[in-house]
């Protein structure tokens, strides 16, 4: 079952003003209200995975911290938003364009264009994102997020939401628009059972996850791999709580896109230091995607050789024990 949560974020009245007489005529169908009414719609299955996952039994520190963690991103709040009106015809330009700081779930704006036919785009929490950009944006067809190249990447600390309407606006008519954003921002923990290994440190990154987002029509682009660094979710010290970290990115492919049925789709690379100084790692398979608006949990265990046991037949793993640091991650040991 998923959770649906709706807020109403912000409420513009757009004015037609072309096509009216400048003398001479009844100047009342000019100051004619458009009303556009946006809406926050967040469709999440959070409480639904760390139930299903961890078990009414699992203690309530762990449930509590990770609820905490991806609620911090999945939330009814929009610090700012950007609004841009696009023509329909030739070459989709961009027409009109403006940008808000709300620090609120609810405002209210007044926006005057031209009547006409629009491609309306809207992105919130946008400037509270730091590594993702629009780019493209002067035409619809061109306009996309995009997450700054690099190596490594942090989790995301806001979720990102955007939406796309079709508007018709009308000369000397009333009309209303609902205009519905939906989060781009998936979320994903490793819980790491390490009763009895001994180890001395862990580190984990998480990678084949989206890098963009095509805004005309809200496909994701895939253009290199970066590794996100997770984040330690503190869930307590009390004996037997697992490790654990989590990231919050963009979606991860689709089963269909992957080549074969079997074949990873997104993965973790878990570095547990020994002892003896020495390092394993482990790469964890993730044979199924984590979509927009999703939570997914992987639970394991820690072998006496450090390497990490995934408890589900959906994740996979390869081992490389007395491990070395290579060039193609950008790993901080």
């Amino acid at each position: 079952m998923q959770l649906r949560f709706k807020y109403v974020i912000l409420t513009l009245l757009a004015a037609a003003f072309t096509g009216c007489a400048l003398v001479d005529e009844d100047m009342r169908d000019c100051e004619t209200d458009y009303h556009i009414n946006y809406e926050l719609k967040l469709v999440t299955n959070i409480s639904t995975e760390i139930q299903t996952q961890l078990g009414m039994d699992t203690n309530v520190e762990v449930a509590t911290a990770l609820e905490t963690y991806f609620l911090n991103v999945f939330k009814d709040y929009a610090h700012d938003v950007n609004l841009s009106f696009y023509d329909v015809n030739a070459d989709s330009l961009r027409l009109h364009h403006e940008t808000h700081v709300m620090n609120a779930n609810q405002s209210s704006y007044t926006l005057y264009i031209p009547v006409r036919k629009y491609m309306h785009v809207a992105v919130a929490n946008l400037d509270e994102t730091p590594g993702v950009h629009l780019t493209g944006d002067e035409k619809c067809h061109t306009a996309a997020l995009m997450q700054e190249v690099r190596d490594t990447v942090e989790s995301y600390k806001t979720g990102i939401f955007t939406a796309r309407l079709d508007m018709d606006i009308k000369e000397g008519v009333n009309q209303a628009f609902d205009v519905h954003l939906y989060t781009v921002n998936s979320a994903h923990a490793i819980l790491v059972d390490t009763l009895g290994s001994h180890i001395k440190g862990i580190r984990v990154y998480a990678s084949d996850f989206a890098t963009g987002l095509n805004l005309a029509d809200s496909t994701f682009r895939y253009t290199y791999t970066p590794v996100v660094r997770t984040e330690k979710v503190e869930v307590g010290d009390t004996p037997g709580n697992p490790l654990c970290y989590a990231a919050v990115t963009l979606p991860s492919r689709m089963s269909a896109e992957t080549k074969a049925a079997d074949e990873a789709i997104w993965r973790y690379k878990v570095y547990t230091d020994l002892p003896d100084g020495s390092v394993t790692e482990t790469i964890l398979g993730v044979k199924f995607p984590v979509e927009a608006g999703q939570v997914k949990l992987i639970k394991c265990s820690v072998d006496t050789d450090g390497a990490i046991v995934p408890l589900s037949v959906l994740v996979g793993a390869s081992v490389t024990t007395d491990w070395n640091p290579g060039s193609d991650w950008d790993i901080e040991i």
